[in-house]
This record gives C-alpha cells, sequence and structure tokens, in this order.
C-alpha cells in the first residue's frame, strides 16, 4: 500500500489509465478540428466526438443529439438554469430548487435573483431528502425550471428523483437534475426520471478534467436554451467553441468503462464503505451518520465525531486525503450549509469528515483509515476537557461559561 491513501473521491477522481490510453493519439497524431468538415482531419475527429456522444447518450438512456458538451458539471448548471430562464422569461419568473444543492446550482440561482428571479429554496428531511409533496406545493402558474439534484456530494444522500420528475411533468414545468455524483456511479435513465436538462462531468467518473455535459430534451417537451457563449455555433447552437476532442474521447471512453463495470463495481464500494462505516462505529462511541442510511451513494460516508474538530482530526491523518464539513471562508470557519439543512448542530457539523471511496480504493486502505482514524480520534478526545465533563455525565448545553 502506497501513502498517502486517497479517501475524496468525490471531489474528483484519478484518470482511469484506460481512458489515458484512448485520449493520446488525439493530442498527436489525430489532432484535426472536429468542425472542420473538408478534410480526414476534421472527419476523423468528428467521428470520434460522435463516438463519444453515443457512449454517454446510451448511459442515460438519451439520444446522441441531446448531448451538449461543456467546460464541466459548472458551467453545465450555469447554463441549464440561466439558459433556461431567459429563454421562457416570458412564460414565468419563478424556479424551485433545494437548500442541499451544490454552490454551481444555489450561486446560479442568487445571480437569478438579483435580475428579479423569484426562487424557492426547498428544505430536506434529517436524512437530506427533499419530499415530492413539498415540490408540488412550490409549483405556482409562473414556474417554469425545478432544479433538484440527484445524488449530494457531501452525504451521499439520493433525492427521489423518478418522483420529482413525475410531479413535474405532469404540471409541465421544466425539470433539470444535477447528476454530478450519480452518474456513472447508480443507473440514470433520463426518460424514466423524466428530466429534462441533466448536468453532469468527467473528472467525477475517472475521466479527464475540463470536460462535462449537459443532456437537453429534444422532443416531449423540445428544450430549448438561450446560450451563454456565443460564437460559431458549435452543439446545436448552445455552445460555442472548438471542442477539445482527447477530454471528449476520454468522456466517451469513461462513461463505456462505468457502463460495463457500474454493477460489480458498486457492490464491491458498498462492501468496503460499511467495513469502514462499521469499523469505525464500533471502535467509537458518539460517532454520528450523517445523511440517509441507506438511499445514499456506494462510496459515500460521512459521519460526525463528538467532541473532535473535524479540522484538527483532519491534521491529525495528514497521510490520508479526505475532507471536513467546514469550509474556510474569509475570516470564519462555517460548518457546512447542506449539515445545518439536516438539523445537525455546530457543533458537530464541525466534526463532520466525508469519506468518499472509488474504483482504485482497496481494502488494506479502509483498514489502515480505521486504524487510523480511531487513534487519532481517541487522541484528540484525551485532550478534550468536553469530553471528559460528558463523560463524567454533565450536561455540556446546561452549563454557563464564564465571559471574559
Amino acid at each position: 500500500m502506497k501513502l498517502p491513501v486517497y479517501m475524496d473521491n468525490h471531489s474528483t477522481t484519478p484518470c482511469d489509465p484506460r481512458v489515458v490510453t484512448a485520449m493520446l493519439p488525439y493530442f498527436t497524431e489525430k489532432f484535426g478540428n472536429a468542425a472542420s468538415r473538408n478534410h480526414a482531419f476534421g472527419w476523423e475527429a468528428e467521428e470520434a466526438v460522435d463516438q463519444a456522444r453515443k457512449h454517454i447518450a446510451r448511459l442515460l438512456n438519451a439520444d446522441a443529439k441531446e448531448i451538449v458538451f461543456t467546460s464541466g458539471a459548472t458551467e453545465s448548471d450555469n447554463l441549464a438554469l440561466k439558459g433556461v430562464v431567459e429563454m421562457y422569461k416570458e412564460k414565468g419568473d419563478h424556479i424551485i430548487t433545494c437548500s442541499t444543492e451544490h454552490r454551481a446550482i444555489i450561486d446560479s440561482a442568487k445571480s437569478l435573483e438579483k435580475r428579479g428571479i423569484r426562487v424557492t429554496y426547498l428544505p430536506v428531511d434529517k436524512t437530506g431528502r427533499v419530499d415530492p409533496d413539498d415540490v408540488r406545493n412550490a409549483i405556482t402558474d409562473k414556474t417554469i425550471l425545478i432544479s433538484i439534484m440527484l445524488a449530494n456530494n457531501e452525504i451521499g444522500t439520493i433525492h427521489p428523483v423518478n418522483a420529482i420528475g413525475s410531479i413535474a411533468k405532469e404540471k409541465g414545468v421544466l425539470f433539470h437534475c444535477d447528476a454530478t455524483q450519480g452518474v456513472g456511479k447508480i443507473p440514470v435513465d433520463v426518460q424514466a426520471m423524466g428530466v429534462d436538462l441533466m448536468s453532469f462531468t468527467a473528472h467525477k467518473l475517472y475521466g479527464p478534467k475540463g470536460i462535462g455535459a449537459l443532456y437537453v430534451r429534444r422532443k416531449a417537451p423540445r428544450v430549448r436554451l438561450v446560450p451563454m457563449i456565443d460564437g460559431g455555433g458549435h452543439e446545436r447552437g448552445m455552445r460555442s467553441g472548438t471542442l477539445p476532442v482527447p477530454l471528449v474521447v476520454g468522456f466517451g471512453k469513461a462513461i463505456e468503462l462505468c457502463a460495463q463495470e457500474m454493477s460489480t463495481e458498486s457492490v464491491r464500494m458498498q462492501g468496503l464503505r460499511d467495513h469502514l462505516q462499521d469499523g469505525i462505529m464500533g471502535a467509537l462511541e458518539e460517532v454520528y451518520l450523517n445523511g440517509h442510511p441507506t438511499e445514499r451513494l456506494p462510496g459515500n460516508l460521512n459521519v460526525s465525531f463528538a467532541y473532535v474538530e473535524g479540522e484538527a482530526l483532519l491534521m491529525g491523518v495528514k497521510e490520508i486525503a479526505l475532507s471536513s464539513g467546514s469550509a474556510c471562508t474569509s475570516a470564519t470557519l462555517e460548518p457546512s450549509y447542506v449539515l445545518r439543512a439536516l438539523g445537525v448542530g455546530s457543533d458537530l457539523a464541525h466534526s463532520s469528515i466525508r469519506f468518499g471511496l472509488g474504483r482504485f480504493t482497496t481494502r488494506e486502505e479502509v483498514d489502515y483509515t480505521i486504524d487510523r482514524m480511531v487513534k487519532a480520534v481517541n487522541h484528540l478526545r484525551a485532550m478534550s476537557p468536553l469530553y471528559e465533563m460528558a463523560k463524567e455525565g454533565v450536561d455540556l448545553k446546561s452549563v454557563q461559561w464564564a465571559a471574559h
């Protein structure tokens, strides 16, 4: 086993060597522009792009013409929300989303609010799921878009997307789904889900960084978007710019591998995830699972360790790549807005750690992680006067702390 151990596969994944092999020729020998339609170099590049589009569409149960390439999921999210709002502004000025969405959605929604768009941010239950009835009740005659993610990037919770899609269809409202964490990990079918737009990216599924896609439904209904980038009219006029053929090829190959290996990989990963969870929770008291116990991504584990600072814990296990539930903003250490939306108190939110297992995670690495986490938590708790007081039965909530 090599150190450091990588346990942060929700933030990015390593490029699969088979993906790199597929990409290499398109940097040197096959370097044509896919939009050059009058010579062999362009035809070769265009054919490679078409092939990748087909692989991606097949995984989603979509048509290859419905796949629009972007620079990544953040651009896809922006194009979906802003492109729909601009195109359908005569129809309405209201969109519905959720309080635990990725920042690419939340910040796009905030930006739209400044332009006069009304946004409803739906709450989630304590496991992080949106109630489809809340979606139904939030729809007005001015609602033009619902945007709910497939699976949460912090806690791995999977939303009841099929039910939300049915409601959107029944009400005649467009439905966008940020499926960045789900595509390639769990089955995705845009027809069964009733999704009209879907964002995802290659670097979360063992493909290269810098390439993403937006699925845009072509019929029943035909979705139209105002582009954010103007130019040569590439990607059906929705996203101009010369396609990065090597990255597109890599994206296609990564998706092809996911299609072949997803069923066995998810079973293996869930087994490792459960082993990690049992190992940590079996050895330590006051460890709490964040998110849904069963409806979550196979490789996700997010837990809070009471009486331990998340950042201190990360520093104590520097040889393991993890992420904490606190985001260090300019001057303050804010607990995760996702965990706050679940009703997790700020103490536990500050003590949360996200483990992201992936295709290349081994049992040996999981055992090592269990061992190191247990030792680090015990070490930090041994130094914590709060933990000592709690062990002695003191109700910390009732303590009157002296002011300085």
